[in-house]
């Protein structure tokens, strides 16, 4: 294995970043299969650093507190990938959220990061369909006039739904 590549994981207080974290580091090491009960999760406050063994590589995941927002684009220099976290059964927090994903899409060391825009917590009853997130953050736009591959993900870190997905992104992704 090459030298560990470097991902952050960002976005608002509260929407699940860290129980996705724990979530994605059992799954890397024991595979898919029964999910323990939920760990309790504080908010962030500061950074996580998480290493994730994939097959081919080795990923380290900095897990930026959504507090910290206005500092995060002193982490973006050395990453070579993102996932940023919305959660989807919160439209109160939405507009926060899309204005927060374009400042990261924005930051010239992110030009050709590779990203992964999460929408958890779809478990919860409340939550937004896939189409009327998509409309809110005016997706489509964003997607087209970013400059980075921006792949997208429907999942619950409670449930364990979309896991192995990000997992596999994770392992496709390749360093430029």
């Amino acid at each position: 294995m090459s030298r560990s590549e470097m991902c952050l994981l960002l976005g608002a207080t509260g929407v699940g970043k860290t129980l996705l974290l724990k979530r994605l580091q059992k799954l890397s090491v024991h595979g898919a299969g029964e999910l323990e009960p939920t760990p309790a999760t504080l908010p962030t406050v500061g950074t996580n650093l998480t290493d994730l063994t994939l097959k081919k590589k080795m990923i380290t995941v900095r897990e930026l507190g959504g507090c910290m927002g206005p500092i995060w684009l002193s982490y973006f220099k050395d990453c070579s990938s993102v996932i940023f976290v919305v959660d989807s059964a919160n439209i109160a927090q939405v507009s926060s959220s899309c204005i927060q994903l374009l400042s990261v899409l924005s930051a010239e060391p992110l030009h050709s990061a590779c990203v992964l825009i999460l929408f958890n917590k779809r478990d919860v009853p409340s939550t937004m369909s896939l189409v009327e997130i998509k409309s809110l953050f005016r997706l489509d736009d964003i997607v087209a006039s970013a400059t980075q591959p921006i792949t997208l993900l429907e999942t619950s870190a409670r449930s364990g739904q979309g896991l192995p997905e990000v997992l596999n992104w994770l392992e496709s992704i390749t360093v430029k």
